[in-house]
C-alpha cells in the first residue's frame, strides 16, 4: 500500500496486484483504488488558528503604537507651534503698547508745545504754496514765499521746533534731511534752476513726511 501526504492530510493507495494473477483478481484490478483519507490531528489546526490570532494580534498592536506615537509627536509639534505663536503675540501686543503710549506722549509734547506746533503748522501751508508754484515752473512766486534765504526767521524757528520735537535718531536723521534738502532748495530758487528746484523740494517734502510719521504728529497738522 501507498502512502501520498497531501498538505494534513495522509492518503492510503491499496497495493495492485500483478498481472499473474486470477481472473478475480483481474476483477479487483478494474476496480476503483479505494482512497483512505486521515484527517490531520485537531491539535494541529488549534496551533494553526493560534499562530494565526497571535500574528494579527501582533500587527493591530504595532499598527496602534505606530499611530499612538505620530499623534503624540504630531500633538507635541502643534503644541510647539502654539506656543511660539503666543510669544509673537504678546511680542506684537507690547509693540502696539509702545507705540500707542509713544502717540500720546508726542500729542502731549505738541499740545504743549503750542509755538512749535503753529511753526510746522506754518511749514505746511508754505511747502503747499510752494509746490503748486514749482509745477507751474514760477519760481518767482517760490522765492516770495521762501523769502530772504536759508537763514530766514522762519526757517529757523521750523529747524528748531524739529529738532526739540525729535526724540528718536530716526527723527533727528529725518530733521536733518529736511534742512539740508531746504537749504539746497533756496540755492537753486536763487540760481533760476527750475529742475534743480523741483529735486530739492521733493526731498525736502519727503523728508519732512517721513519725519511726522516718526514722531506721531502726521494726524495733528492739517494739510498732510
Amino acid at each position: 500500500m501507498a502512502t501520498i501526504f497531501l498538505s494534513n492530510a495522509k492518503v492510503f493507495l491499496p497495493s495492485l496486484p500483478s498481472t499473474s494473477s486470477s481472473s478475480s483478481t483481474t476483477s479487483n484490478l478494474q476496480t476503483q483504488p479505494q482512497l483512505i483519507v486521515c484527517k490531520s490531528e485537531p491539535s494541529a489546526i488549534v496551533i494553526s488558528r493560534r499562530t494565526v490570532s497571535l500574528s494579527s494580534l501582533t500587527a493591530t498592536a504595532a499598527f496602534l503604537l505606530s499611530t499612538f506615537s505620530g499623534s503624540k509627536g504630531f500633538s507635541g509639534a502643534a503644541a510647539n507651534a502654539a506656543i511660539l505663536e503666543a510669544e509673537d503675540d504678546e511680542e506684537l501686543l507690547e509693540k502696539v503698547k509702545r507705540d500707542r503710549k509713544k502717540r500720546l506722549e508726542k500729542q502731549g509734547v505738541l499740545k504743549s508745545s503750542t509755538k512749535e506746533a503753529a511753526y510746522l503748522q506754518d511749514l505746511v501751508y508754505k511747502l503747499s504754496k510752494i509746490g503748486q508754484a514749482i509745477e507751474k515752473n514760477d519760481l518767482s512766486t517760490v522765492s516770495l514765499v521762501l523769502g530772504s534765504g536759508k537763514d530766514t526767521e522762519w526757517i529757523k524757528k521750523v529747524n528748531s521746533a524739529l529738532n526739540k520735537l525729535s526724540s528718536s535718531e530716526e527723527e533727528k536723521t529725518e530733521a536733518d534731511a529736511f534742512s539740508s534738502s531746504f537749504a539746497s532748495l533756496f540755492s537753486s530758487v536763487s540760481q533760476n534752476n527750475i529742475e534743480a528746484s523741483k529735486l530739492d523740494f521733493v526731498a525736502s517734502a519727503s523728508a519732512f513726511e517721513k519725519w511726522t510719521v516718526l514722531s506721531g504728529l502726521v494726524g495733528q497738522l492739517k494739510g498732510l
